[in-house]
C-alpha cells in the first residue's frame, strides 16, 4: 500500500495528539509505528524524516527536549487560553 508524505504526517499527528501529556515519542517511535502500520514497502525511513519534518516546518508539531529530542503538539502560551 503505498502512502504519500502527507498521509504519514496527518498519521503522526493524529498519534501525537492522542498520546500529548500522557507519553513523549521520538522521532523514532513515530518512524516505526508508521513502517507497522503501513508496512515497509509502503512507507520507509526517508519517507517518515520528510513527514517529521513537514510536521515541523508547518509548525504542527514541536521539538522539545527533556533528557532526550521528543515531538509535541506546540504549547499554548499562558495568555493565549484567555484565563
Amino acid at each position: 500500500m503505498a502512502v504519500t508524505t502527507e498521509q504519514i504526517a496527518d498519521a503522526m499527528y493524529e498519534m501525537v495528539k492522542e498520546v500529548q501529556g500522557k507519553k513523549k515519542l521520538k522521532a523514532m517511535d513515530l518512524t516505526h509505528a508508521m513502517i507497522d502500520r503501513y508496512g515497509a514497502e509502503g512507507c520507509d525511513k526517508k519517507m517518515c524524516k520528510a513527514a517529521i519534518r513537514d510536521l515541523i516546518d508547518n509548525d504542527r508539531c514541536v521539538y522539545t527536549y527533556f533528557g532526550g529530542s521528543y515531538i509535541e503538539l506546540p504549547h499554548e502560551e499562558g495568555a493565549a487560553s484567555g484565563g
